[in-house]
């Protein structure tokens, strides 16, 4: 009878351990996912991703920005970087586009650039963040973009993403609060073309442009090209109210100073190359132009600096000659020879300095032996690579082959 009573006492004391240990795991269990959801709750909603899965590190931030997991390759800067720029109208169509590329095959083109945001503000690439798509500035022309910049990797091409920043005709009517305003009666201010200007000071449209260049990153890009990144230079500037930045407290050189420095410390997380668009005579001038760009306060904070060295923009008079326009290969070589001296001055590599040029008949009718001066100029300079800009994308072809 006892070694019964015992043996009962024992499955009993078996069970109940057995029980026990179940009920300390399924507690331990649910109270680690508790907190983990408590945690996530705690999270502040931001701008920037998460994670987002690509072949370089990324900026780690917040959840309100994350991205669905997906897996992109980027490639190296060329060592000779040889653009042209693809509008997103034709970028859209796959009949235009292949066209386009058909006539560049076998030339010297190894890169090509393409809208990611235009001046009319649109987002011209399918947005996968909920933070950015709330903006509701998505226009999806280029509805495969993921797809087509994967072609052109495998074409060979490096692919560059082109963000107009302040000039914004889309953001400015959606939220005035952060467009620059008229004095006179509070409305939109706008220059001489209809546009309306983002504010330069105003930080949700830098935390803007970076979740648009991290997003761009994480598509396939393999660096993003800045835009725009200025003040107005024609309208009643005079007229001119900003919401955030006081021209009586910074000057323009500072205010842009500060949007570039806050780029640099958050591009740099992302791991991508970045490039910034400046007016051509910023390498010959010794001032701000009065529109804030000097080189010394935008290339210590960018990978390369890209002056707009378009002739038909210099004016009359410019080095002594009436038409610089004829003179490409003057107007290049000069401003080169002048921006190389500034930027080596700071103390950096002549290579930073990559040129756009100009292939469009403004100021005089653009020939092949036209576009080929500049490019001579370019590698008189010392320099090895450059940027082709025409905005309807009708290249002269004979001027790009090998």
């Amino acid at each position: 009878m006892k070694k019964h009573h015992l043996s009962v006492s024992r499955h009993s004391l078996t069970f109940f351990a057995i029980t026990l240990g179940l009920f300390v795991f399924v507690f331990i269990a649910l109270s680690s996912f508790l907190s983990t959801g408590a945690m996530e709750k705690d999270k502040e909603p931001g701008l920037y991703p998460e994670s987002v899965a690509t072949s370089a590190p990324v900026a780690s931030s917040v959840s309100d920005f994350s991205l669905p997991p997906t897996l992109v390759s980027h490639k190296k800067t060329p060592p000779a970087t040889k653009a042209i720029y693809m509008s997103s109208w034709v970028a859209g169509s796959k009949e235009a586009r292949e066209k386009m590329l058909k006539k560049f095959e076998g030339t010297q083109i190894n890169t090509v650039v393409l809208d990611i945001k235009d001046t009319t503000g649109k987002i011209v690439i399918k947005l996968n963040s909920p933070t950015l798509a709330r903006y509701q500035s998505e226009e999806s022309r280029v509805s495969d973009i993921k797809e087509f910049v994967e072609e052109l990797h495998a074409k060979g091409y490096y692919v560059v993403g082109r963000i107009a920043v302040f000039q914004d005709n889309y953001l400015t009517r959606v939220r005035p609060d952060l467009a620059m305003r008229r004095k006179d009666n509070n409305e939109l201010w706008q220059d001489a073309k209809g546009m309306a200007w983002l504010d330069v000071s105003q930080q949700e449209v830098w935390d803007y442009t970076i979740a648009l260049a991290s997003e761009a990153y994480a598509t396939g890009f393999d660096e993003l090209n800045f835009d725009f990144v200025r003040f107005p230079t024609d309208g009643d500037i005079s007229q001119i109210r900003y919401r955030n930045y006081d021209p009586s407290k910074e000057t323009r050189v500072e205010a842009l100073r500060k949007f570039f420095v806050y780029l640099h410390e958050h591009i740099k997380d992302i791991g991508v190359p970045s490039s910034a668009d400046v007016f051509g005579m910023v390498t010959t001038n010794d001032d701000d132009l009065g529109i804030g760009q000097v080189m010394e306060n935008i290339a210590p904070y960018v990978d390369y600096i890209s002056p707009m060295l378009y002739p038909f923009q210099y004016p009359k008079g410019w080095q002594g000659y009436k038409r610089p326009a004829t003179v490409p290969y003057k107007v290049v070589k000069i401003s080169l020879d002048r921006g190389i001296k500034k930027i080596e001055a700071l103390g950096f590599s002549k290579d930073k300095i990559r040129p756009w040029l100009q292939d469009f008949d403004l100021g005089a009718n653009y020939t092949s032996g036209m576009v080929k001066a500049e490019q001579q100029a370019v590698y008189d300079a010392g320099l090895s690579s450059w940027m082709m800009w025409d905005s309807s994308n009708k290249y002269t072809l004979s001027a790009y082959q090998k």
